[in-house]
Parts: structure tokens; C-alpha cells; sequence
């Protein structure tokens, strides 16, 4: 099999313990032919990303952000843009309301927070991306306005307090939802008809010719399956999910140990 683009997960899978890229990854990355795409696929916003692309030595390259809900070209045209519809949106609000979950709304290039607390600080620090401080009203009202709704919701906080959203949203909801745990503490909420795979498809369809079946992509979670499964070649790194390894072709070292690099300097040098 031909290689003819590189795609990843961010966290988990592509970033160190120190939750940034490595030299080692930096110095693989750097021998790519330039025109050689390099495509990260992420539940992260766009901005979230593109810093990471940069510090790869890249110019600017397509972006499938919050999980395929807003897929990029290199130039930054959009691709591909669902949402969750804005009733929706409100109904995870008011189930949050009388609890300790911290919901932080995002849009586009946009990531809206309504408090200044651990959660977000915690999220600035990791992403290294700053968000809109807006009452979360003034966001609904806002989004009203043009008729649109989230790319993504991420509600954070106490892990029995998570599931319990998890549980009521799953009931009532997952024909319409994909409501994604990355963690205890954190549920992602993105829209059902859409996966990093799909967007992976739009960006190819538009900018290569070439199909999924050239393609190399790593994961470490459960948005990562449906990836790892439709590309030519899907790696799961040591730390993943065990349904993510079955599905891999090939289980690599954990993230904290490089794995990205070490298959990538196997397959390339």
C-alpha cells in the first residue's frame, strides 16, 4: 500500500505527556515530501489545532475540527458544517442548570464560556486557545438570530454528575446526538451524522485525488473507530480504547512513548 496522507487524533494520541508534539515527531514530520498531507482530526476547535500544524513545520492544511462537524480546506474554505440544532442545545442547558456541569458551547472558530473557572482555565491551558467570555443567554440569542446552533457542546465536572447527563441524553436523545465520554470528567456533544471518517471523506473528495484507502490515520478513543476502520491503514496506540485496538491494523507504542513517531519513522525512513 501506497501512504499518501497522514492523519491523527490530537489528544492522547498525538501529543506527549506534556500534552505537546515531540521532537522526534517534529524531525519525522520534517522529511515528508512538502506537499505530502498532514491532517489532524480532533473533537478540538479549529484554532485548537492550527497552532499544532504550525509547530509540525506545515503550512496551512486541512482541519477536521470538532469531530467532523466543521471540516476545512488548506485555504479555509468549509467543507462540510453540521450542528446541533439550537432546541437541542437548550435542552442540555436547562438539564445542566441545577447541577455543578460546567458547559462550554462552541461554534465555528468560536468557543464561548460563561464562567472563569477551573474547567475553562483547565481548557485554555490545553488547547492554548482563548475563548468569548459570553452569558450563555446572549449565545442562544446570538445563534438565534442566524438560525444556527453548536458544533459542539462539552460539559465537564463531577463523574457521577456526567454520567447522569450522559444517561438522560442517551435516553431521549442518541438518534440525534453523539454523546462521546473522553473522560469521566468530560462529555462531548456533537451532532450523530457526523464522524472524523466523514470528514476525512469531504476533504479528500475536494482536494486530492486520491481515496481513504491511501490513507495512515492513529486514534486512541472511541471518534477514532470509525477512522481507523475506513482508511487503508488505522493505528491504535498503546493507551487506546480496547475496541479502538481491535479495529486497528497495527497497535503502536503509547502516546507518552512516541508511538505516532515510531510507526511513522517504520513505514517512512
Amino acid at each position: 500500500m501506497k501512504i499518501k496522507a497522514f492523519c491523527s487524533d490530537v489528544d492522547g494520541t498525538l501529543l506527549n505527556s506534556e500534552r505537546d508534539l515531540s521532537q522526534r515527531l517534529k524531525a519525522i514530520v520534517s522529511k515528508f515530501h512538502p506537499d505530502f498531507p498532514v491532517i489532524l482530526a480532533s473533537s478540538r476547535m479549529p484554532n485548537a489545532m492550527r497552532h499544532l500544524v504550525r509547530d509540525l513545520g506545515k503550512s496551512d492544511q486541512p482541519l477536521v475540527s470538532y469531530n467532523g462537524g466543521y471540516v476545512l480546506s488548506a485555504q479555509g474554505e468549509i467543507l462540510d458544517s453540521v450542528s446541533i440544532p439550537l432546541a437541542l442545545v437548550s435542552k442540555i442547558l436547562e438539564l445542566t442548570k441545577n447541577t455543578n456541569i460546567h458547559v462550554s458551547l462552541y461554534q465555528g472558530e468560536d468557543w464561548y464560556e460563561e464562567k472563569d473557572d477551573y474547567w475553562s482555565q483547565r481548557e485554555i491551558r490545553n488547547t492554548k486557545t482563548n475563548c468569548i467570555w459570553l452569558p450563555t443567554q446572549e449565545v442562544l440569542e446570538l445563534w438565534a438570530k442566524d438560525n444556527s446552533g453548536a458544533h459542539k457542546v462539552m460539559c465537564m465536572g463531577d463523574s457521577q454528575e456526567i454520567s447522569w447527563l450522559f444517561g438522560e441524553l442517551h435516553f431521549e436523545n442518541s438518534e440525534d446526538l453523539h454523546l462521546y465520554r473522553s473522560n469521566d470528567n468530560y462529555l462531548e456533544i456533537a451532532p450523530k451524522a457526523i464522524s472524523k471518517a466523514t470528514g476525512l471523506k469531504k476533504i479528500l473528495e475536494h482536494s486530492f485525488d486520491f481515496g481513504m484507502e491511501s490513507v495512515i490515520a492513529f486514534g486512541d478513543n472511541y471518534n477514532d473507530i470509525d477512522l481507523l476502520q475506513s482508511v487503508g491503514y488505522g493505528v491504535a496506540v498503546a493507551n487506546a480504547r480496547p475496541e479502538v485496538k481491535a479495529v486497528a491494523k497495527e497497535i503502536t507504542l503509547h502516546n507518552k512513548e512516541d508511538g505516532v513517531a515510531a510507526t511513522l519513522e517504520k513505514l517512512f525512513l
